[in-house]
């Protein structure tokens, strides 16, 4: 029986300025903390640095508790390394014991919001409608959100995955100005974790109906889109230009992986616009 072959990718194009980052989740103590942030600064001060990380974004993402402190260790270091915070509340200030004022994190210097993570909807009950809540936040405090989208449904093929994705990126998107700066963490659930990433063709194929959907290709502000989901080294070349960068996750806790992994997404070929 014979098959019709799958049609070839579409030529993959010039994305915005990379953005490569990493999160603790809730691995490391204060003390790996500083050490991990203080190992990442030396390596990209170092006079054999490669020349091309001043070309992409950089970002942490450590605990609550060690945010402060890995600020103040960014300035005092002169380096342009974003840090960003793993959660925060939709208000600005208010009666909400434990929780995390966004105001507050832009008051001490934090760049960007993770927001929307698979393990806060599935072990907090968080949803579509309170992630938009909190990138509404974020946005009006100076700061970025950077969302966590996938799908849950494993199998179900690309169309199953950009239906998900398009949902929960709508009601972000329909949350925060037109003209806001948005990142979007392309993380499949069932890839989270997993020993391997989602295969490549699925990632590049989501990534390039979301990009090119109605809700993202007519925003006027930029909207990068990176892939998280037990992400590597040499996974960037192999999407082919078509995301803007990474989230790392355990692989790049060790600081010296996560450098070569900034390096690798620094110097892969820039692609034309097709």
């Amino acid at each position: 029986m014979s098959t019709t072959p799958d049609p070839p990718a579409p030529a993959p194009r010039l994305r915005q300025r990379r953005i490569v980052g990493v999160s603790t989740k809730m691995y490391f103590s204060a003390a790996r903390t500083a050490s991990f942030v203080n190992a990442l600064l030396t390596l990209l001060a170092a006079p054999d640095a490669h020349p091309l990380l001043d070309t992409i974004d950089i970002f942490i993402v450590p605990d609550h508790v060690a945010l402060t402190a890995a600020v103040a260790q960014v300035v005092a270091a002169g380096q342009k390394v974003l840090v960003g915070a793993q959660n925060c509340h939709a208000e600005d200030a208010g009666a909400f014991t434990g929780e995390v004022s966004p105001a507050v994190l832009a008051e001490v210097g934090c760049a960007l919001v993770e927001l929307g993570h698979a393990e806060r909807r599935r072990l907090f009950g968080e949803t579509d409608a309170s992630t938009a809540g909190k990138a509404a936040a974020v946005v009006r405090n100076g700061m970025v959100p950077l969302v966590c989208v996938g799908e849950v449904t494993r199998g179900g093929g690309v169309a199953v995955a950009v239906e998900e994705v398009l949902g929960q990126v709508r009601s972000v998107l329909e949350a925060v100005p037109e003209d806001a700066e948005v990142v979007l963490a392309y993380e499949p659930v069932w890839a989270i974790g997993a020993s391997e990433p989602a295969p490549v063709g699925h990632v590049c194929e989501v990534v390039r109906r979301v990009r090119e959907s109605e809700e993202v290709k007519g925003r006027e502000g930029a909207t990068r889109i990176v892939y998280g989901g037990s992400a590597g080294p040499g996974l960037f070349a192999r999407l082919g230009g078509e995301v803007d960068g990474l989230f790392l996750g355990r692989f790049a806790h060790d600081p010296g992986q996560f450098y070569k992994t900034l390096c690798e997404v620094a110097e892969a070929p820039r692609l034309r616009e097709s």
